[in-house]
C-alpha cells in the first residue's frame, strides 16, 4: 500500500493523518506544527483518503464533501507539505490493527515523527491512541507531538463545523473557517429557461459530486466558466412561486451572455443575500431579481477590493 512512497535514501518523513476535508484553518494550523518540527532530512508528508472513512465504517452513513480529492491535494501541496499520499479508504485498510499500521508507516515511509490532534488514534477499533502510539515510538524510533485544535470565537474548527455554517446559509461563517470562500464545481446543462423569460438568464448547474449545498436563498457568488471568474447571483431553492418542488441551483452571471450549456462551472460563495421568499406575483418577482443582482454586485466589488488588499498586504 505505501510500498512505493518510501523516501529518498537518507530521509525520513514526518507525517500527520487525516481526511483533511476544507483543509480549513484547523488543518492549516496543525500543519504549520508539522512544518516547525520538521528537520531538514525529514519530509513532511500528509496521508489523506479520497473518500470518507466514515462510509466505509458505516456503510449506511453518507458524508457530503466540502472539496474534491483533487482539490485537496492541491491545497496541501499549496500550504507546503512536501508530500500527499492520497489512499482510499478500504475495507482493508480498516481492519488493519495498530502493530501493522505502525509498521507501514515505519517501514515504508521512515516515519521519524508523527503530529496529530488530540483524539487521533489508527487502526482497527482506534486501537493505536496516542499511548499506544508514544510506547511504539519509543521502541520503533519515532516521536508524537499532539496540537491542541485551533479555536475560533470559542470552539474548535472542525470539517462539522464547516458544513453546519453551509446547511444554515452561513456562507460567510464558512469563509471565515476555510479561509477563503467556500466552491463546488457543477456540470451546466438545459432548465425550463424561466429565468431568460424574466429577463435574468440563469445557468443550471448540477452538481458533479455529493457536495455540501448551502442553504435554500439567493447569494453573491462568483462563477468560473472557461478560467474566467465572473460576478453573479445565485439562487438555491424550489422555485415557490411558481409552483415547483425541485430543488435548483441557478446562477445568473452579471454582464454576460455566451453559451455555456455542458461547461464546467465553478461557484464560490461569499455572502447570502436572503432566503427562499414566495412573491405575490411575477411583477414582485422581477422587482427583487433586480435588488438581488445590485445587492450581489455590491457585496462582491467589495469582496474584491478586500482580497486585492489581502494580495497587496507585506507579509
Amino acid at each position: 500500500m505505501l510500498a512505493d512512497a518510501a523516501p529518498p535514501p537518507g530521509s525520513g518523513t514526518i507525517i500527520t493523518i487525516g481526511v483533511f476535508d476544507g483543509v480549513h484553518r484547523g488543518h492549516r494550523h496543525l500543519l504549520q506544527k508539522m512544518f516547525e518540527r520538521a528537520e531538514p532530512s525529514l519530509i513532511p508528508t500528509v496521508i489523506t483518503f479520497s473518500n470518507h472513512p466514515a462510509e466505509v465504517v458505516n456503510p449506511e452513513r453518507s458524508v457530503t464533501k466540502i472539496i474534491t480529492p483533487e482539490e485537496k491535494i492541491r491545497l496541501l501541496y499549496d500550504a507546503g507539505v512536501g508530500r500527499v499520499i492520497c489512499l482510499e479508504f478500504t475495507n482493508d485498510l480498516a481492519n488493519l490493527d495498530a502493530n501493522e499500521f505502525t509498521h507501514l508507516l515505519v517501514d515504508g515511509l521512515h516515519m521519524r515523527g508523527i503530529v496529530t490532534g488530540p483524539d487521533f488514534a489508527l487502526g482497527r477499533n482506534r486501537s493505536g491512541n496516542l499511548d499506544y502510539l508514544r510506547r511504539r515510538g519509543a521502541s520503533l524510533g519515532f516521536w508524537v507531538e499532539t496540537v491542541p485544535p485551533l479555536e475560533l470565537e470559542g470552539a474548535a474548527v472542525r470539517s462539522r463545523r464547516v458544513r453546519n455554517a453551509l446547511a444554515d446559509g452561513n456562507v460567510d461563517g464558512a469563509e471565515y473557517l476555510l479561509g477563503r470562500p467556500y466552491a463546488t464545481d457543477g456540470l451546466v446543462v438545459h432548465g425550463a429557461k424561466m429565468g431568460r423569460q424574466l429577463g435574468f438568464p440563469t445557468a443550471n448547474i448540477i452538481p458533479t459530486q455529493n457536495f455540501v449545498i448551502p442553504a435554500d436563498g439567493v447569494y453573491a457568488t462568483y462563477a468560473t466558466v472557461n478560467g474566467v471568474r465572473h460576478l453573479a447571483a445565485t439562487s438555491i431553492g424550489v422555485r415557490p412561486t411558481f409552483g415547483l418542488s425541485q430543488r435548483l441551483i441557478e446562477a445568473h452571471l452579471l454582464d454576460f451572455s455566451a453559451d455555456i450549456y455542458d461547461e464546467n462551472l465553478r461557484l464560490e460563495f461569499v455572502s447570502r443575500l436572503r432566503g427562499q421568499e414566495t412573491f405575490d406575483g411575477i411583477d414582485a418577482l422581477i422587482t427583487q431579481m433586480n435588488r438581488d443582482v445590485t445587492n450581489a454586485r455590491t457585496v462582491l466589488e467589495q469582496h474584491d477590493r478586500l482580497e486585492e488588499n489581502d494580495r497587496l498586504a507585506p507579509t
